[in-house]
């Protein structure tokens, strides 16, 4: 080999390294992709801004958000979309586990009622013993409808819930009867109501509704990791946030017909105009600034304490529940 041509294969071999360099592998959990709830997500890999980013991504979805928290403590996942909440009560056990970048600003979360129980069952008061379906025992939507449980007078434990998995697993058990009342999110709400299957007690997917069961702002979805991942892999991080981040700036000028072309359609559950109704009701829920306010995150912690003896004197410091950093840089 020649003086010439030497140089000019080390010169490509050092063009090629930082674009290999470029490239990170990152495997996220989710409990329920097809949910809107975790829509950005979706999004965010269907519009290639992973990709974009230098992010290969690996998602597992594992269909409900506490066996994803599960898979991030046990190391089968780097990253999780989940709730909120999973950091707080990860740092009340020791965990130090944080939010980088908030997804949903409300849980848009609905509980309704089989819809021949409803003249029997009217509020939440009136779930004593109901078998109620969730994504999974201990998921957001678990907590929510123990949550409005306790506010109507009842115990948290005053009912057995069902975990009915996020897709069609939840419609079917409502149809068939398997379950009386359901804590869920759309589209599978929206195919139930469209149905004429249930009747909607209460309603998270607007500010109105979410301060009427919270009391005020309730942030839900986030991107959440480990701290010393974090600490490991910035980079990874960053571009995992900036894809979130276009991902969100999409959502807020996407209309629901644009939604519904981007995500696979086995998302519609075989009726795309109710797919389209379903985004149209969830779209403002989406966060419009990638980070959760302070009165939101203290009204989640007033939500765990709640429902969790154990955390009634647990002292969490809710400032080491999120890092921020990257969502600012990505946001510009």
């Amino acid at each position: 080999m020649d003086r010439r041509s030497f140089l000019a294969g080390a010169a490509a071999l050092t063009l090629a390294a930082p674009a290999r360099a470029e490239t990170v592998k990152v495997r996220i959990g989710v409990g329920g992709k097809p949910l809107l709830y975790y829509l950005p997500l979706t999004i965010a890999e269907r519009k290639g801004f992973f990709t974009a980013e230098g992010v290969e991504a690996d998602i597992n979805d594992f269909g409900g958000g506490a066996r994803s928290l599960q898979a991030l403590i046990g190391g089968s996942v780097d990253m999780v979309t989940g709730a909120y909440e999973h950091t707080i009560r990860m740092q009340a056990k020791g965990q130090d586990v944080r939010a980088v970048c908030e997804l949903g600003r409300y849980p848009a979360i609905v509980i309704a009622v089989r819809k021949d129980l409803a003249q029997t069952v009217k509020s939440p008061a009136d779930l004593k013993g109901r078998k109620i379906g969730v994504t999974a025992p201990g998921s957001s939507t678990a907590l929510a409808v123990q949550y409005a449980m306790i506010k109507a007078g009842l115990k948290a434990t005053d009912a057995p819930l069902i975990g009915v998995g996020g897709g069609a697993g939840a419609i079917a058990a409502m149809k068939k009867g398997e379950i009386e009342a359901i804590s869920h999110l759309d589209p599978v709400i929206a195919k139930l109501e469209a149905d004429g299957d249930i009747a909607i007690l209460i309603d998270t997917r607007t500010e109105a509704g979410t301060r009427a069961l919270f009391g005020g702002p309730n942030p839900a979805a986030v991107v959440y990791t480990k701290q010393d991942w974090i600490e490991h892999h910035a980079v990874a991080t960053q571009k995992v946030v900036n894809a979130f981040v276009k991902a969100l700036k999409w959502l807020a000028s996407a209309t629901p017909e644009e939604v519904a072309d981007t995500v696979p359609p086995a998302y519609h559950f075989g009726d795309r105009p109710l797919y389209v109704q379903a985004v149209k009701n969830s779209l403002e829920s989406y966060s419009r600034t990638g980070i959760p306010s302070q009165e939101g995150m203290a009204s989640v912690l007033d939500l765990v304490r709640t429902l969790d003896p154990e955390l009634q004197g647990a002292k969490i410091d809710l400032a080491t529940t999120l890092d921020d950093r990257f969502v600012k840089r990505a946001m510009g």
